[in-house]
């Protein structure tokens, strides 16, 4: 396995590389967003960023941006936001990312209220996302998100998505798949279902409620069982550390957790 940390981009992102480097991962999942990460200012920065890489011998995963709306109802807000998944992809490329985890589109506003027409939308610009990193050869990795996020969250929506793109792969989220599933069987599904597609992991704990980026053991998540059904599955690639915690430690020490769980299992 490879450990990862992912930047804060409201702060300069070598600063954010310098430290999750001096916390001793392997890797930094670099999240494309405003203000500091956005495409423009990676572009600027893309030798000094390339150089820090190679220096610290870390790898890169690109996150592509979080915020933006291509579902929308309104023309123009999805068609600059598809513009702006365009140019991030473009940039992963660049800087040398192989790997590139895409959230589903947002489906807020009016969209919820005409999910059929929000749904052929998010289709759409899924399709040209897909087609864009098939041509620039990056992994495109879709991840699983919660019931509040109106699609995507649940294993049986994968499924159709899965038969029409081959070559899509797949982010599991263990926090996300933890929300509103008082069975605690989703997050397993997953695995079972989709052992050939997950690619990229994140980990975080939450009480099951609410998306909390909480530090390894302070939410219901079993990560014992989930560690020993992943190595079951054969799996053996990136694990992203998504603990928004100030406390650095947390996030190592949820690192240290789940390494010494991948290495008993």
């Amino acid at each position: 396995m490879k450990y990862g940390a992912m930047n804060f981009p409201i702060k300069p992102v070598l600063e954010e590389l310098e430290k999750i480097s001096g916390l001793g991962f392997d890797y930094l999942e670099l999240t494309l967003d405003a203000p500091y990460a956005h495409y423009t200012k990676i572009l600027e920065m893309e030798n000094k960023l390339v150089h820090a890489l190679k220096q610290h011998s870390m790898g890169l995963v690109c996150h592509l941006p979080s915020f933006v709306y291509t579902a929308d109802l309104t023309p123009g807000i999805r068609e600059i936001s598809l513009k702006e998944m365009i140019h991030s992809l473009e940039t992963a490329a660049r800087i040398g990312a192989q790997k590139a985890v895409l959230h589903p589109s947002y489906i807020s506003g009016l969209g919820t209220l005409a999910m059929k027409t929000a749904e052929d939308y998010a289709h759409q610009s899924l399709c040209t996302i897909m087609k864009q990193a098939d041509h620039l050869g990056i992994q495109l990795c879709f991840e699983n998100m919660f019931p509040n996020y109106h699609s995507f969250f649940d294993p049986s929506h994968f499924a159709r998505i899965f038969k029409e793109f081959p070559d899509l792969k797949m982010t599991l989220d263990a926090g996300h798949a933890n929300i509103d599933d008082p069975g605690k069987t989703k997050l397993y599904e997953f695995i079972q279902r989709f052992s050939d597609r997950i690619r990229h992991i994140h980990i975080s704990d939450n009480s099951g409620k609410t998306d909390d980026h909480a530090r390894v053991g302070n939410g219901t998540v079993n990560f014992k069982k989930f560690i020993r059904l992943l190595k079951q599955s054969g799996y053996d690639d990136t694990i992203t550390l998504e603990i928004f915690s100030p406390d650095t430690k947390d996030l190592v020490k949820s690192r240290d957790q789940i390494a010494l769980l991948v290495n008993s299992a």
